[in-house]
């Protein structure tokens, strides 16, 4: 797969439409890696125009900020705005529901100023533009699929309709868990709990989570944020349940439901 970087398309004197933001998940993590090549797919077929940082790219800092360590938070996103100022960068796309929040809402106040959707927007646009054609009778046809609203991309910047709209296209039976949109419950992962243990109760937050989106009859449970697909499918593991259901994310729909 060809994904050009943005030193590349420098070098040849070009400008891409948009930069793709990888993201820690997207680049280092197994099972996000498999997003983040699913997501490449859908752009370079759709014929858009767009870049990564590559070696340029660095984390966020969100994870720092939400533990507390405002330091390196800010060593790290100076760096990271550095790098796309200097490329002129104005519109960025991210898998992340946490990269889109930080660099949306948080950046600014640093001096970073860009245009920042989160994919399933971009694939709601590109579905309503004709660019996304989804194949007659797709994979998902009929399937009955829930979806869990990452934290970040619903009660912190109110996207529910974007993502909803993209699985819609894919005719499947779509159906609600019990806590959804501005109440929907979190998958265990924020505020930097992805990378340290829960503290004590009785039972985990994403065995919770996972219970209710297997409550739905579901076959597929839809996420949009790399740290939720993780912990969904732990609590799906840990239900036994992984050969019934599987946990992906939109763009893995899309990517193998497109004509």
């Amino acid at each position: 797969m060809q994904v050009p970087t943005m030193a590349d398309l420098t070098a040849k004197g070009e400008v891409p439409e948009i930069l793709f933001w990888v993201g820690c998940s997207g680049s280092y993590d197994q099972r996000a890696q498999k997003i983040t090549r699913a997501f490449a797919a859908i752009l370079n077929k759709v014929g858009l125009k767009y870049a990564i940082l590559g070696k340029e790219e660095f984390c966020t800092g969100d994870p720092a900020r939400r533990a507390g360590n405002e330091f390196i938070f800010q060593m790290m996103a100076y760096q990271n705005i550095q790098v796309l100022n200097n490329y002129g960068v104005k519109k960025i796309v991210t898998a992340c529901p946490h990269c889109f929040n930080i660099l949306s809402n948080e950046y600014p106040e640093l001096g970073g100023h860009y245009d920042v959707i989160h994919h399933t927007v971009l694939l709601q646009q590109l579905i309503d533009e004709g660019k996304i054609v989804i194949k007659e009778g797709g994979p998902f046809k009929g399937k009955r699929i829930t979806y869990h609203d990452s934290c970040y991309l619903g009660r912190a910047n109110h996207i529910y309709e974007a993502p909803r709209k993209v699985l819609e296209a894919l005719d499947g039976e779509l159906v609600e868990m019990k806590r959804c949109r501005s109440k929907g419950l979190c998958c265990g992962a924020g505020g930097a709990q992805m990378f340290k243990e829960e503290e004590k109760g009785t039972t985990r937050v994403n065995f919770e989570r996972s219970g209710e989106a297997l409550e739905t009859g579901a076959g597929i449970v839809a996420a949009a944020c790399p740290f939720c697909n993780t912990m969904l499918t732990d609590g799906v593991k840990h239900a036994e349940k992984e050969e019934a259901v599987k946990v992906m994310d939109i763009a893995e729909l899309i990517a193998a439901s497109m004509s």
